[in-house]
């Protein structure tokens, strides 16, 4: 009885087919941050990458004046009205919604949960300093919050593990 032959792979072509377009990009991204205190980790994480907190007073105020949000959802930061349970920062180059202060690009949010951190990270953020400027970065990072987790020396390269206020590991590198 004979077989149907299938097609057999036979030598790659050399001929190139069409590429596949790329994925477009997200519009923008965040990181979300789980905290007990968002306020505080927007403010270490904003000074330590440069990030600006975002203000999202006109928001809030718009959503207090026709009742869309109730008084108790809103605290005070910086001197003007913030959510109690959430904040984030925002790279200063990076376009936002004016009308409520939402990064458009690169950021970082931080939401309250009420379960402290027990484990470690699945996911880390890395520093990348300039050529001989690590312990200036970790003295800097030290004193607006972060601990020294430890140092690690490998063939693949050294960098320094710290932890924010709130001990989430990041590497200095």
């Amino acid at each position: 009885m004979t077989q149907a032959h299938a097609p057999q792979p036979g030598p790659a072509s050399t001929t190139p087919g069409p590429v596949p377009a790329p994925a477009p990009a997200p519009l923008h991204w965040k990181l979300v941050v789980d905290t007990a205190d968002p306020h505080a980790q927007a403010d270490f994480w904003g000074a330590a990458l440069g990030y600006l907190v975002e203000d999202h007073s006109a928001l809030i105020e718009r959503l207090l004046s026709v009742g869309a949000a109730p008084a108790e959802l809103v605290v005070e930061s910086h001197g003007r009205q913030a959510w109690r349970d959430a904040t984030g920062v925002r790279h200063p180059q990076d376009p936002y919604e004016k009308g409520s202060g939402v990064g458009l690009g690169r950021r970082l949010l931080f939401q309250r949960v009420p379960e402290p951190k027990t484990v470690k990270n699945r996911l880390h953020i890395d520093l990348h300093t300039e050529g001989g400027k690590r312990e200036a970065e970790v003295a800097r990072l030290t004193g607006l919050g972060a601990t020294v987790v430890r140092e690690v020396k490998e063939p693949s390269g050294e960098w320094v593990v710290m932890a924010d206020p709130e001990g989430n590991e990041f590497c200095l590198h």
